[in-house]
């Protein structure tokens, strides 16, 4: 009997506090009113995952809450100066301050005086070039992603295919003259020439393509589907060559490098599929008969194609058909693989399952419903995993407004209603477990705020102004992360639980965050 489905309505003790504070503050401004209701959500959403005896210290910050914001900005402010320090931000080792410049005469914030600094030094180009190259030859975090044992293989691998391109150029010589084109013929030297450039180009986009590695391991039926989709565009653009053979070499050299991308997916994403096969210590045995059984039926296809041939058939037909073939079969090919990870689109189905029914789908199930026609760098995300701080506020009110609310967390959740999405920022001592986390706190988020906006749009669907009307206003967005912070400290234990019971691996989540984290 499947479990009855989360109860997401509002926590009346929230509801509940905020009535109280406000029905005792007639002698306060408007505004000291809004910062006392969202330190009493605060206190509220931190007694839900606070042990019992911190409560009644905890409850004697609601009356200084307003103060301990002032004595914080106070702290936090630059000698002999107007700006005051937000936060400070780390992203591939180069360090940023983000400061906002006071106004004294309002006690607020100047607009549009909120920007970022730079604590180091402007990089210099040279450093710049190598980190670049860096990005196309080595593997994330090198050397301490890899064995010792890596560079010695690849400065050996790297000179073993320096002879082989070498001598490729002889060998493609020889196959033309053999094929009918004279040695003493000045266009013997022009066509090997177009076709070694045309290789090359091929080559060129792989390495290209390669710096994409990291999304090989996160996203891999993705890439792979997308791959064999580049696959039959690249052989549309050979065929394109016979009705204009003056562009053969353009032509040529496009197909060739969609075609070579095209290998990079299928060979980077080949062994992680193997594994998923694997139940011990026998990858090579499944790797070995996987492209037996690959080579065996590619060879079948070219015997059909020869026969066909045969019968002079119609050219766009007969590639129309087969292409669809190809990519039918693709996309069933990396539908059928069950793997045990969570990546950004299985993650997705399994809480919004558990939000909507109280279960988390199995390895089954949630690998069915992944979507493979999501492409990873066209798809417009409502939930980003590890921003950048100033992707994620432009106002450093909403920063101080949301920041109490995860002091004891390593993230911050904050919504940003002019873009529509959730961000979901680290702090640099964010662990596995703590990107697990946040990426669920945003799902909850999410759909407290989806759920809001479809009951306003309901309410006021007459109405002329329905779509300004379903913006979560500021109370409402303060509200909405108090009760998530109270449903993320009950649920998130026992989702992890539900999903290590359906055999999916929490500890390894391929989540994909950003590279940004916050820290003091």
């Amino acid at each position: 009997m499947a479990p009855p489905p989360l109860n997401l309505n509002k926590p009346s003790s929230s509801s509940a506090a905020a009535s109280s504070s406000s029905q005792t503050l007639t002698a306060t401004s408007a505004q000291d009113a809004r910062l006392l209701v969202r330190e009493t959500l605060r206190i509220s959403a931190g007694l839900a995952s606070a042990p019992s005896d911190s409560a009644l210290p905890s409850l004697s910050l609601v009356s200084a809450g307003p103060e301990r914001r002032k004595l914080r900005l106070i702290e936090d402010e630059f000698v002999d100066s107007s700006l005051r320090l937000i936060c400070c931000e780390e992203i591939d080792g180069r360090r940023w301050k983000y400061v906002a410049e006071n106004d004294a005469s309002t006690g607020k914030f100047k607009k549009n005086s909120f920007r970022a600094l730079c604590l180091q030094t402007p990089q210099a180009p040279v450093d710049g070039l190598m980190s670049f190259i860096r990005s196309y030859v080595v593997p994330e975090g090198f050397p301490d992603s890899v064995t010792p044992s890596y560079v010695p293989y690849m400065t050996w691998r790297a000179l073993k295919h320096f002879f082989g391109g070498a001598m490729g150029v002889f060998t493609t010589q020889t196959l033309l003259n053999s094929v009918g084109i004279s040695r003493n013929r000045a266009a013997q030297g022009a066509v090997a020439i177009n076709w070694i450039l045309k290789d090359g180009a091929g080559r060129v986009g792989k390495m290209l393509f390669a710096r994409q590695g990291k999304k090989f391991d996160y996203d891999l039926k993705q890439l792979r589907f997308t791959g064999d989709l580049l696959m039959e565009l690249g052989a549309g653009v050979e065929l394109a060559t016979a009705a204009v053979p003056h562009l053969f070499l353009p032509l040529a050299c496009a197909a060739n490098v969609a075609k070579n991308v095209a290998a990079v997916t299928s060979t980077s994403t080949r062994t992680p599929i193997y594994k998923a096969f694997a139940k011990g210590e026998n990858i090579g045995d499944v790797t070995a008969k996987g492209e037996c059984v690959s080579n065996v039926a590619d060879l079948l296809g070219t015997g059909m194609s020869i026969l066909l041939s045969k019968r002079n058939p119609s050219l766009v037909a007969t590639f129309a058909l087969l292409s669809c073939g190809y990519v039918f079969s693709s996309y069933q090919e990396v539908k059928s693989v069950v793997l045990h990870t969570l990546n950004r689109a299985r993650f997705n189905v399994a809480v919004e399952s558990f939000l909507k029914t109280g279960r988390v789908p199995s390895l089954q199930e949630g690998n069915m419903n992944e979507n493979i026609l999501t492409f990873p760098w066209l798809k417009e995300r409502p939930i980003v995993l590890g921003p950048r701080f100033k992707d994620a506020f432009q106002d450093p009110g909403a920063y101080l407004a949301v920041e109490p609310f995860f002091e004891r967390e390593r993230y911050i959740i904050s919504y940003n209603p002019s873009k529509g999405k959730v961000y979901a920022l680290l702090k640099d001592q964010a662990k596995s477990d703590d990107i697990l986390k946040a990426a669920f706190h945003a799902h909850v988020l999410l759909h407290f705020i989806n759920s809001s906006s479809k009951g306003k749009s309901a309410s006021q669907k007459h109405g002329n102004d329905g779509y300004l009307n379903s913006v979560p206003t500021e109370n409402e967005l303060d509200s909405h992360v108090a009760e998530s912070c109270q449903m993320v400290s009950t649920s998130y234990g026992l989702f992890k639980h539900k999903a290590a019971e359906q055999g999916w691996v929490m500890s390894e989540s391929l989540l994909n965050p950003g590279r940004a984290r916050l820290f003091k």
